[in-house]
């Protein structure tokens, strides 16, 4: 058996050994060796092998597959197929998906000899590189990829191969299924008796699912935004129209990134006391305005039971203006579609929801149901990767996925759709022609209109049946509320259904959504 082939049998036995049971592949050429030993192991029936010609698409995938907390790994060839795989690990860091980049390298005497795709590749995704010996050394190897399994967040693998690449023999390394060694990857939360005043508000945004969940429960007044668990409907939107004064907080405990609401930051200023829990120094702070921080979760000391009522009555309150205000709009916008949605889905549902719009259209018009489960890609809040991510999520849930995500979202990662499998997935695609987030921030005021649609609304007119037709994906176009309602019925294969709507009417739509909050305690 030549060096390589071993090499790559132990490496890919080993990540099975540790747990793995989804492996994304990008072909080519010096990763050959792995690609053979994962065709291999497939064929004993030890993992999934998921293969994709694009490598940014396959790192979404990758980690989809590894958001709910199980080991993905993506493997591709040396070269720029390697930096391709960097948004996915950014996305990875910022939120501890443990996603395995397994890369193939050159042999370090080629590096700045002129050999044809060789790059150095030590740290070039912007984490530290655990480098694999070249040849066979199997106690070193094992034991590195068990490091890798139990690193926090995503890892760099990275293997030299020197020829020959093909195996020469069908030889498989012993039946041992136990780690080289084992890790605890066991996260526990801890909580303490805490100072802070009865009057506290949770801010709750992308976090361990552990803590997020418990923090849920202290008993405070909580607002999520949507990837976090509980949560009071709309109370984002409260946020961003300013709060009346009998509910503002006397201090405010954040748990995780809060980074989708202006109106979260807002009161973050406003307050005297911000209590901020993470992971060792990565506390959540982007105001610097952090009076504590620490890994663990305050326990309330007491709590003020009219103020609680007072918030539980302003949020009935303004549930129902912001029902009216959207059934007596046209349908549809996206305010109208994340609220459909989130209803409509069946329970059990998972929902990925794409950045920019679409998931603060679910956090102000959503449904809070804590029988469905909302993911989003909120590390470094990109829209690239959406489809991939999507894809890789419904694979390995247990019942009925659905995506919602912008046009531009989509075609930024249409190359997703080239799926070798094909989940059940149903990706809704809110396609206003262009970016109509930028309607709502600064430069979509009146005074920058003539520059906006050419540097900013950027109109496509992609058709999107021809697009899905292309990669022989089913497609649908919704024209009505109901008839999009039944489209999200439980999905059967991977399809994607379309809303078309216009971005004309969107910033006065917002506009007159918080006005109509504000309105209700200016009475």
């Amino acid at each position: 058996m030549n060096p390589s082939t071993t090499q790559a049998r132990v490496i890919v036995d080993e990540l099975v050994r540790n747990g793995v049971r989804h492996v994304v592949l990008c072909p080519g050429s010096r990763n050959a060796p792995l690609s053979f030993a994962l065709h291999q192991a497939e064929q004993k029936g030890l993992l999934t092998v998921h293969v994709r010609i694009d490598e940014r698409s396959g790192g979404f995938l990758a980690l989809g597959l590894a958001k709910t907390g199980a080991p993905a790994v993506v493997t591709c060839t040396s070269g720029t197929a390697v930096a391709n795989l960097h948004p996915a690990v950014v996305e990875a860091q910022l939120t501890n998906v443990p996603l395995i980049a397994l890369t193939a390298d050159r042999p370090v005497d080629l590096y700045r000899a002129g050999a044809s795709q060789t790059i150095n590749q030590h740290d070039v995704l912007g984490i530290q590189t655990l480098h694999l010996p070249e040849g066979v050394d199997e106690p070193t190897t094992r034991s590195l990829i068990c490091r890798a399994i139990a690193t926090d967040g995503p890892t760099h693998v990275n293997v030299p191969f020197r020829p020959p690449l093909t195996p020469d023999d069908d030889e498989w390394p012993t039946s041992d299924r136990t780690p080289w060694t084992a890790t605890d990857r066991t996260f526990t939360v801890e909580t303490r008796p805490s100072e802070l005043p009865p009057r506290t508000l949770v801010l709750l945004g992308d976090d361990r699912p552990e803590r997020l969940l418990k923090a849920s429960r202290l008993g405070w007044p909580v607002i999520a935004e949507p990837t976090a668990p509980g949560g009071l409907r709309h109370g984002s939107l409260l946020l961003n129209a300013g709060l009346p004064e009998h509910l503002k907080p006397d201090a405010v405990l954040v748990v995780g990134r809060v980074t989708l609401s202006r109106g979260q930051q807002a009161v973050l200023k406003s307050v005297p006391i911000v209590h901020a829990v993470g992971d060792q120094a990565q506390w959540p702070d982007t105001q610097f305005t952090a009076s504590r921080a620490s890994t663990w979760l305050p326990e309330p000391a007491d709590h003020d039971g009219e103020w609680l009522q007072a918030w539980q009555s302003a949020v009935k309150n303004v549930s129902v203006a912001v029902d009216d205000l959207l059934d007596a709009e046209p349908w549809p916008t996206g305010l109208h579609v994340a609220r459909d949605l989130t209803q409509a889905v069946p329970s059990g549902s998972l929902v990925f929801v794409g950045s920019s719009n679409p998931i603060r259209d679910v956090d102000y018009a959503g449904e809070r149901r804590p029988d469905i489960t909302i993911h989003a890609n909120r590390g470094a809040a990109g829209i690239d990767g959406s489809v991939s991510t999507a894809i890789g999520l419904a694979v390995v849930h247990d019942g009925p996925a659905y995506a919602l995500m912008g046009d531009l979202t989509f075609l930024h990662d249409s190359n997703g759709l080239l799926a070798d499998r094909r989940p059940d997935l149903t990706i809704v695609v809110l396609n206003d022609d262009g970016g109509g987030i930028f309607s709502l921030l600064e430069q979509g005021a009146p005074e920058h209109g003539q520059s906006f649609e050419r540097i900013f609304g950027t109109p496509h007119g992609t058709d999107m049946a021809a697009l899905c037709a292309g990669y022989r994906i089913p497609h649908s176009t919704v024209d009505g509320q109901e008839e999009f309602r039944s489209a999200l019925a439980r999905p059967k294969g991977l399809q994607v259904v379309e809303v078309q709507a216009k971005r004309g009417e969107l910033r006065s739509l917002h506009q007159r959504l918080k006005s109509t909050v504000s309105n209700i305690f200016s009475r």
